[in-house]
């Protein structure tokens, strides 16, 4: 049974596996006519393709690099190495 909470990356070929073999089941399901069985596949392909997309999403999230608006350190060495004078004391 696949479970609601988040799903474990490691396991990610085993859902694809589940997956595929309810892709297989549901359409044996509707060359036989089972019909109910086939609904009931539908439903636990819907949760196993929402986990896979949890999963794809997640990785692509840690993956992506978000920018904080932060000066590099060369940026922030390039303006301490050129200081901008300051004005002397007027006479």
């Amino acid at each position: 049974m696949l479970s609601m909470r988040r799903p474990d990356p490691a396991q990610r070929e085993r859902l694809v596996e589940i997956r595929d073999n309810l892709i297989a089941r549901i359409a044996e399901a509707e060359r036989e006519g089972w019909l109910g069985e086939g609904d009931g596949l539908q439903v636990s392909l819907a949760g196993a393709q929402d986990k896979l997309t949890r999963l794809d999403t997640e990785a692509t999230r840690r993956t992506t690099t978000v920018s904080l608006g932060m000066p590099t350190f060369g940026q922030s060495a390039a303006r301490t190495a050129n200081p901008t004078p300051t004005p002397g004391p007027r006479g």
